[in-house]
């Protein structure tokens, strides 16, 4: 059985990753977190059981530590996962994995030296089932070949609820580099493409003086010889909003398109993981809500394998390179 330690849980992304991987049979050891995020109530509460460590040492040093899952604050999570792999442990790692190239040039060289695996957890494509149905769709040939996708990721600011790194550049990397590597993930798993160029990238605060490093508006253009992609990114839900942010993905083939309504269907039907689907033969919707997840399951799988189905592991870092450009390139 695999065992799994959480050491980060300072954002909420730690409840999935988790959740995951316990519904997926793995047995959880337990959890170290620096001081008391405003994150530690949720998570004692879901996992009233995992017992807490002062010293992240103890879960490093375990032999029964087989994964260690990362949500500490952004900037932190490069030295946890060296750490971590460097110890004898694959890694899961919250979104962004990293926030600088000289960090991923790191991870790079002690994956390769390791030979660890270092997955990100893109929930936004691996925790819905949405996404699951559309590529099952996709790979049946029911919109033809995939030439662009448009993805949008907007999120509630809830700003009391944050942390102070929330805001800092320095911790969270930015709005390309944090939320546009979702759907960066997603531009290349549905075109194909093994890499991209970043046409355009752009960022600004259009609605948080207090806060004049936080970026809460980006937008990003990518060309590939596979496929076009558009990304919008904002923290701007409105409270009325019964959601956190209603996600959306266009996926557009030769002979038809794909829509998916993630977590809300604006003034239509209940739920999450609507799905629209128009081609020569179909016009129709279809709830994707039962539709199984596989991440948690496939990577465990990896991990006693040492195989690499889940995600090649040039995925999880070109997507990475690419939001760093993306930012970079957006920064001037």
């Amino acid at each position: 059985m695999t065992g799994v330690a959480v050491i980060g849980i300072d954002h909420r992304h730690a409840y999935g990753m988790l959740g995951g991987m316990l519904d997926a049979g793995a047995h959880g050891i337990g959890w170290w977190t620096e001081g008391s995020p405003k994150t530690l109530d949720g998570f004692t509460k879901r996992f009233p059981d995992l017992p807490r460590v002062a010293d992240r040492r103890a879960l490093l040093d375990d032999p029964n530590v087989h994964m260690v899952l990362i949500s500490a604050i952004p900037g932190d999570r490069a030295d946890l996962a060296i750490e971590a792999m460097r110890a004898g442990k694959d890694v899961m790692v919250d979104k962004p994995g990293c926030i600088s190239q000289e960090q991923l040039d790191r991870i790079i060289r002690t994956q390769e030296e390791t030979g660890r695996i270092w997955s990100v957890d893109f929930s936004e494509h691996f925790e819905v089932p949405a996404v699951a149905k559309a590529a099952e769709l996709i790979a049946h040939g029911q919109i033809g070949k995939v030439v662009q996708t448009v993805g949008l990721g907007p999120h509630r600011m809830n700003a009391p609820m944050r942390d102070p790194w929330f805001f800092d550049k320095s911790r969270y990397g930015g709005i390309l580099t944090d939320i546009g590597s979702h759907q960066i993930d997603q531009f290349l798993f549905f075109t194909g493409s093994e890499t991209a160029e970043i046409v355009h990238a752009g960022i600004a605060n259009h609605n948080n003086p207090d806060h004049p490093d936080f970026d809460d508006f980006g937008e990003i253009v990518l060309r590939s010889p596979k496929g076009h992609g558009y990304i919008r990114l904002d923290w701007y839900t409105p409270d009325a909003l019964p959601n956190w942010g209603d996600g959306r993905l266009t996926i557009l083939g030769t002979e038809g398109y794909i829509e998916l309504r993630k977590y809300v269907d604006v003034a239509g039907r209940d739920g999450t993981d609507h799905l629209f689907l128009v081609n020569r033969t179909r016009c129709e919707y279809i709830d994707c809500k039962d539709v199984p997840i596989t991440y948690f399951q496939t990577l465990m799988n990896d991990i006693q394998d040492r195989s690499e189905t889940t995600m090649k592991q040039s995925h999880a870092f070109e997507v990475t390179r690419l939001a760093l450009r993306a930012q970079q390139k957006a920064s001037g």
